[in-house]
């Protein structure tokens, strides 16, 4: 007697369970009924989902404004606006090489213009190899190689005439960018449904042409037809 507290203790699970399953098969088939109806329902509620969604992808059509403020704000962002997503390696790709030569031509002239101006004050020419007119040189070149002060000081002052003149063309092309971008995203939303399809045709064919106020006189013309 003393084992039958561990006993019922062992039972306990099994009766439960066998109380849980002791249905009748009337209310085991409705249940299966209201999953199988739960599960039409979820199904059927995607499918309505998705066919909302390619609604709107199929009846949507860009804003010219938007798309072109889009682009004024962020470039390339008009032309993720328009769908137009190829278009936007050539976009960056352009802004990254104008970004490229602006800063190798300004580089490239402030270290000229330093040159020049340190030549200009120096009244004799250094020998220091850190100077900026002697780093400035080619491997193995010296100012004097290089014509002497007077000819090397006007060839570092047409070199920093050029860099500049190319960092302002540099900044201009990018501007240009800028605004092709705009200009891109703005007609690119204006002609988003023009019909490009193959089916553009010319048709020439004789006609006769009768003037009602002239009755006996006709004249044959040719008529040309295009079809869009």
């Amino acid at each position: 007697m003393k084992h039958l507290p561990l006993l019922i203790l062992l039972l306990f699970p099994l009766l439960a369970t066998a109380q849980t399953d002791d249905r009748t098969p009337d209310s085991q088939s409705q249940d299966s009924v209201l999953v199988l109806q739960d599960m039409d329902d979820f199904f059927a509620s995607a499918d309505s989902t998705s066919l909302r969604r390619e609604q709107f992808w199929n009846g949507w059509r860009p804003d010219p404004a938007r798309a072109t403020w889009l682009a004024v704000i962020v470039p390339g962002l008009g032309q993720i606006y328009n769908r137009s997503y190829w278009k936007l390696p050539i976009v960056y790709g352009g802004f990254m090489g104008c970004a490229y030569a602006i800063t190798w031509n300004s580089r490239m002239y402030s270290d000229y213009r330093e040159a020049y101006r340190d030549i200009l004050t120096d009244t004799e020419v250094s020998t220091d190899p850190n100077r900026s007119y002697n780093a400035i040189l080619p491997k193995g070149y010296t100012v004097e190689s290089m014509g002497g002060k007077e000819q090397y000081t006007a060839t570092l002052k047409s070199r920093q005439n050029l860099y500049r003149r190319y960092r302002d063309i540099s900044i201009a092309v990018t501007a240009l960018v800028y605004v092709l971008t705009i200009v891109d995203a703005y007609v690119d939303a204006q002609l988003f449904d023009f019909d490009i399809s193959p089916d553009l045709s010319l048709n020439v064919e004789p006609q006769i042409y009768y003037n009602p106020q002239m009755q006996r006189q006709r004249s044959a013309e040719v008529k040309v037809a295009f079809k869009f």
